[in-house]
């Protein structure tokens, strides 16, 4: 038998947002009902960065992400997030599959925010706020352009080039889009935090009731974007519990006291299966992402699905 590879430039013309949104919710779905296996990530830690290993099983499908973060990446010239995935048959273990899952993590974590907005957001939700104006935004973006109609996008980066950038990319989209300072990022529908930090950057004070929150960048202990204030007041769903006690935007307020665990609403897929409510009013929402390997593989199934059926990629002989 031949494994397929798949490159990056492959997957792209493979891959749409609109098959990351549908792959995602579902998978979220059976998250929800417990109807998935998947251990929680594997950390190798170094001083620059990190290695996760991702394993999932779902719907028949299986496989393992391995992928790095590395935020000094840029001056070295790589991206500061890379992955393969291999995609395997559950029934022989055969590796079906080796491909880049650099697109697929870009992709799926954007449909993850699109879709927790989607049941958690007011639905008339018009004006995006984003904190962080690097890769993860765009796909973010293009998320929600997918579930809202959005009106305007407000940004903010500590780079200037990357807001500019971001703010074209914004425009190009149809999207009316400016750089403003981060308390008036703050003043928006849907913020969508997409940084490294490991301190707080946005303030209790410059949120209003009614804003949901993707706090997407906080995937690694001792991670945080958001005022634990924010936390402790706020209706907080999660993808996972494991994970992101471990290593989400809450693992911090959690460790220093600030929170407990049954302070956390539930997952995103209890909202989606309806065994809990999500939004009920105008409280604050946030939604606190740390990348589901069950994300992967259910968007990795349909690349590979749409690979074979186009003869996309490069068939090699492993054994």
């Amino acid at each position: 038998m031949e494994t397929l590879i798949l490159t990056q430039k492959e997957i792209k013309g493979l891959l749409t947002m609109e098959d990351a949104l549908n792959a995602v919710e579902h998978a979220f779905e059976m998250h929800g009902l417990n109807a998935v296996q998947m251990p929680a990530k594997i950390y190798l830690e170094f001083q620059k960065g990190d290695l996760r290993a991702m394993p999932a099983y779902l719907d028949g499908k299986a496989g393992v992400k391995w992928v790095n973060s590395h935020p000094g990446n840029r001056e070295v010239g790589l991206p500061t997030v890379m992955a393969l995935l291999i995609y395997n048959d559950p029934e022989t273990g055969f590796p079906l599959a080796v491909m880049d899952a650099t697109h697929i993590t870009n992709m799926r974590t954007g449909a993850a925010g699109g879709i927790a907005s989607k049941y958690l957001a007011r639905p008339n939700s018009k004006v995006l706020g984003f904190v962080g104006c690097g890769t993860q935004a765009y796909t973010q973006l293009l998320a929600h352009k997918g579930v809202f109609e959005i009106k305007e996008a407000k940004c903010f980066d500590i780079r200037e080039e990357n807001s500019s950038k971001f703010i074209e990319f914004c425009e190009a989209q149809g999207i009316p889009a400016e750089v403003l300072e981060l308390e008036e990022v703050c003043n928006c529908d849907i913020l969508i935090t997409t940084t490294p930090s490991r301190k707080p950057i946005v303030r209790r004070e410059w949120i209003s009731e009614g804003t949901h929150i993707n706090a997407i960048g906080a995937d690694a202990p001792g991670k945080q974007e958001l005022d634990p204030e924010i936390i402790r007041t706020a209706k907080v769903f999660v993808d996972d519990k494991e994970q992101a006690f471990h290593s989400g935007e809450v693992n911090v307020p959690l460790a220093k006291g600030v929170i407990r665990e049954e302070d956390i609403a539930g997952t995103i897929g209890e909202v989606i299966t309806g065994k809990i409510k999500g939004r009920e009013g105008n409280e604050i929402t946030v939604f606190d992402s740390t990348g589901l390997a069950i994300q992967d593989i259910a968007t990795a199934s349909i690349v590979f699905q749409r690979a074979t059926e186009k003869n996309v990629g490069t068939k090699i002989t492993f054994f």
